[in-house]
């Protein structure tokens, strides 16, 4: 199971790729508080790229859960660094032994700290390539076409992602 946080949901949707985990071979969740600020705040904002995570859901590409209560959730509130999302992603991914997909790198610093797996929107780009249900070109398009629309990405990650797309274009 892939738990995804909002900034992967947010650039998948600006350049209207969301359709892409219906590629993945595991169910992917969104926790109700990525949702909300996702989608609900989104939409009553005017954001664009809302109504695509909305339509994604109605589509069944994603289901919306509830976070249980447990005491990894108590832990992670208390820490003021980390948005209510990216506590609900980490509580959730925990719970269900899911794979929290979230690009920040506080908050996949914390996942580590607690034996969460963590994947990032790349990741996902990458994957989708080396399985074939992209092509290298169509890859590296989504990738640019994120950065184009704020998605950050260090130089040398971009770097390595192109990398790693050349060496599957081999």
């Amino acid at each position: 199971m892939w738990v995804f946080d909002a900034t992967p949901l947010i650039y998948l949707a600006k350049v209207d790729r969301l359709a892409l985990v219906q590629q993945l071979d595991v169910s992917c969740t969104i926790p109700e508080r990525v949702y909300a600020e996702v989608v609900e705040t989104g939409l009553d904002q005017g954001y664009p790229d809302a109504r695509r995570i909305e339509r994604s859901v109605d589509a069944d590409r994603f289901a919306i859960e509830s976070v249980e209560a447990t005491p990894l959730l108590s832990r992670l509130q208390e820490n003021s660094n980390l948005s209510d999302a990216d506590v609900a992603v980490l509580a959730y991914a925990d719970a269900h032994n899911g794979v929290a997909v979230m690009d920040e790198t506080y908050g996949r610093d914390v996942a580590a700290a607690e034996g969460i797996t963590t994947r990032g929107t790349a990741y996902l780009v990458l994957k989708l390539a080396s399985q074939g249900a992209l092509s290298v070109d169509e890859a590296r398009t989504v990738i640019d076409a994120m950065i184009d629309e704020g998605w950050y990405c260090a130089p040398d990650v971009y770097a390595k992602i192109i990398q790693k797309l050349d060496s599957m274009a081999d």
